[in-house]
């Protein structure tokens, strides 16, 4: 029984033989395999030499397309200049719109004086009268009942009053003038038509001595800052006979441009307060008694 078994193990043999060149076939495919892909990499590249060409072409063609769009764009900006046109035609009839409102000297409809037109008659003729000049008229002729003594320039822009009046001192024993001090005092009001402007000079008529230059300039020093309207000033002139004088006056100003009613109350009160200041100014002046000697000879 031992004999039969024996060659059954035989024939199990023989079949793992014939098993075993199957394996070799596998190895053989793979072998295959690999070759496949190294003319993969070969195919691959052919098409890179083709891009490098494709690209030479494109940047040909792009530097004749630049040129042609420049040349457009210059033409814009001059379509804009049509824009600026428009623009200032606008501030032209704005401006025409608000030039009804004003009359020929620049005043405006709700100021007291628009639309007024006034002349006076003179030995060379009618002469035109204007804003200023009419306040100042109005004032001295009207209001005060003086005779018409005011110069009136060629063009009517400039003009000038001169008048005289007197200073005299207190009676309570506080001033250095006292009422029997009388001091002449020569008054020059000058209108500006064009800065719509009236100023007062008022003058002491004598000259200042030249020894009492220094202490009348001392004074004005200290008076002025005092002085709450108007100053003091020494002005300097020329005689007929070319000499040189110092004589001392009152400046003060005001401006009637911008006054739409009250423009002779204006002038009145410049006038009445200037009047006063220099008084007080004067009087201080008379501590000095070589000042106040000089005032009253």
């Amino acid at each position: 029984m031992a004999t039969k078994k024996s060659p059954a193990k035989k024939k199990v043999a023989t079949k793992v033989v014939k098993k075993a060149p199957a394996k070799k076939t596998v190895k053989k495919v793979v072998a295959k395999k690999v070759a496949a892909k190294k003319t993969v990499k070969k195919v691959v590249k052919k098409p890179v030499v083709k891009k490098a060409v494709a690209k030479k072409v494109v940047a040909k063609k792009a530097t004749p397309k630049k040129a042609a769009v420049k040349k457009p764009a210059a033409k814009k900006p001059a379509a804009k200049k049509p824009v600026a046109k428009k623009v200032s035609k606008k501030v032209v009839k704005k401006s025409s719109a608000k030039s009804p409102k004003v009359d020929q000297y620049g005043l405006e409809q709700d100021d007291e004086f628009y639309g007024l037109y006034f002349a006076k008659s003179t030995k060379k003729g009618l002469v035109e009268v204007k804003p200023c000049t009419f306040t100042l008229m109005y004032w001295w002729k009207g209001l005060l009942g003086y005779p018409d003594m005011i110069e009136i320039s060629k063009g009517s822009n400039t003009a000038m009053l001169q008048f005289e009046s007197t200073f005299g001192g207190g009676d309570s024993g506080e001033t250095e003038l006292t009422e029997k001090d009388v001091i002449d005092i020569d008054h020059i009001i000058e209108v500006d038509e064009d800065e719509m402007m009236v100023s007062l000079y008022s003058y002491v008529p004598i000259s200042v001595p030249d020894n009492l230059i220094g202490a009348l300039g001392l004074a004005i020093l200290n008076i002025n800052p005092e002085t709450r309207y108007g100053s003091l000033e020494l002005c300097t002139t020329e005689n007929e006979e070319g000499n040189t004088e110092h004589f001392l006056r009152y400046r003060v100003a005001t401006y009637l441009r911008g006054i739409k009613s009250g423009k002779v109350e204006a002038i009145e009160s410049m006038v009445t307060n200037g009047s006063e200041f220099f008084g007080l100014a004067l009087d201080a002046m008379c501590v000095n008694k070589s000042i106040k000697k000089w005032l009253l000879s």
